[in-house]
């Protein structure tokens, strides 16, 4: 039911250290989820216009997961794959089978944010239906918000589980939830697609992040990973190039020149983006001052800090605290 036998990839891995300590903050937040039950032959478009992440569960039966100018990916019982990206994609019985929105099936609440499609033929299961939990899922990775820009289109779990089997069981028990229907069992799915989620992109990273460049490489170095741990566990301290080259233990030209030829930017530009990711979560989320946001990371004034602010994200703090405009990511 469950493919252990795929590769994970000999890829090096980031310092597991480090990792616990930049995805401490990491939550994923559920827009919406469906459970589908659907008779074959059968096409399900998702347009990608509800944004964010998705994760698709199949629990019985078996789908392509199709997706323009990419190869159809084959998903049996017991497959879940993230589309961390989201964007417009079909599940389908069949190579080359038309698809119809997935929002226009007929559709009924099982709790607040969970809808049931049942589009089995003359209304009736079969044993041949297929049964799919489908998520669309919001990131929230405060000081490592880049990392989703990093993602590939698809992860596919069963290409961790070797290295994982702790996802096993969950996968397990959405299989037993969608099917069986138990009480609470949508809100349970729900949870426990979110904990899926988590541990697809931990893994991720924990891997090595594929074959991703930059910031990520970055976190292959052990020395480099240090130091970045060292910025994200304290980003209000008034660092200098000296202290962080003291971080990883060289001189300031080697670590200024190693940081900028893996990372794509210097050590200063990559701190004040990485103060202005945190202070964009913390006057949008958590309704920081912010004269607040300004002295936690660092800034004697908040002018200086509104200058920072606007330079890097595109807008004035008091513009984002008033939600009056979206700030642009840096």
């Amino acid at each position: 039911m469950f493919d252990q036998s795929s590769d994970t990839g000999s890829a090096a891995t980031a310092p597991s250290g480090v990792v616990s300590e930049l995805l401490v903050g990491m939550r994923l937040v559920g827009i919406n989820y469906r459970r589908i039950q659907i008779s074959p032959p059968f096409g399900l478009n998702f347009g990608g216009d509800e944004g964010g992440a998705r994760l698709h569960f199949v629990a019985r039966g078996s789908v392509f997961l199709r997706r323009p100018g990419a190869d159809d990916l084959a998903l049996d019982a017991g497959a879940a794959v993230l589309l961390p990206h989201g964007g417009a994609h079909d599940l389908v019985s069949r190579p080359n089978q038309p698809s119809r929105a997935v929002t226009s099936f007929d559709s009924a609440p099982l709790c607040r944010t969970v809808d049931d499609i049942n589009a089995c033929i003359e209304g009736a299961c079969h044993g041949n239906d297929t049964v799919i939990f489908s998520g669309c899922m919001q990131f929230e990775l405060g000081s490592m918000h880049a990392l989703v820009a990093l993602m590939p289109e698809v992860i596919s779990a069963d290409t961790l589980l070797d290295r994982y089997p702790e996802i096993l069981p969950m996968l397990e028990a959405m299989e037993r939830e969608t099917r069986n229907e138990r009480a609470g069992f949508a809100g349970i799915l729900a949870r426990l697609a979110e904990v899926v989620s988590a541990f697809i992109v931990r893994a991720w990273v924990e891997c090595g992040c594929g074959a991703a460049t930059g910031w990520a490489a970055a976190l292959r170095d052990p020395r480099l990973a240090r130091v970045i741990a060292a910025m994200h566990r304290d980003p209000g301290r008034s660092w200098t190039v000296r202290d962080l080259a003291a971080e990883m233990g060289a001189s300031r030209s080697v670590f200024a020149e190693r940081f900028l030829a893996v990372t794509g930017m210097t050590p200063l530009r990559y701190l004040t983006e990485l103060r202005m990711r945190l202070a964009t979560q913390w006057i949008a989320r958590d309704r920081v001052s912010i004269d607040d946001a300004a002295h936690r990371l660092g800034y004697g004034s908040q002018a200086a800090f509104s200058r920072a602010f606007k330079r890097v994200i595109g807008c004035a703090p008091g513009t984002l605290r008033s939600g009056a405009e979206t700030a642009r990511e840096p």
